[in-house]
């Protein structure tokens, strides 16, 4: 009887002694944690729908790049904005692409993107007047002849 007894006030002790420790271990490892991350709010990707830029030679449409871009940027520094840089980067991706004539889709060569996004980070962050967008990344980047491009 005695045994039982013991058992019985044993278990819950041994329940409650290892939840509290359970409890105790992990708010200071939270406490641990927010005090390394407190000054970085650290870094935000940010995905840009996609840019869709004519292709036109001789007069004529061609086709269409599609580009589809993400930037990278500090979370506190794009909470802190009036405007976001998606537009700005839309913008020049476009105005780039459209104006680039060394992009000829009839000779297929391998087209500088990393000239395009240092221009996309260095133009945005001019025109936003500071330093938000840390890199700009090409999620993906294609060509579409006119021939294939469903229009409604």
């Amino acid at each position: 009887m005695i045994k039982m007894l013991v058992v019985g006030l044993w278990m819950p002790i041994a329940a409650l002694g290892s939840s509290y420790a359970t409890v105790y271990w992990m708010n200071d490892k939270m406490a641990a944690s927010d005090g390394e991350t407190a000054g970085l709010g650290g870094l935000d990707y940010e995905t840009i729908r996609p840019v869709n830029v004519p292709i036109l030679s001789d007069g004529a449409l061609q086709g269409y790049v599609v580009a589809k871009l993400v930037f990278t940027a500090d979370a506190d520094a794009l909470r802190e904005l009036p405007v976001p840089p998606h537009p700005f980067l839309i913008d020049e991706a476009f105005r780039r692409i459209y104006a680039d004539e060394a992009l000829d889709f009839k000779r297929l060569e391998r087209y500088d993107l990393d000239a395009l996004t240092s221009h996309l980070k260095g133009a945005a962050n001019q025109r936003i007047g500071s330093d938000v967008v840390q890199d700009v990344l090409v999620e993906e980047f294609n060509y579409f002849d006119k021939d294939v491009v469903i229009t409604h």
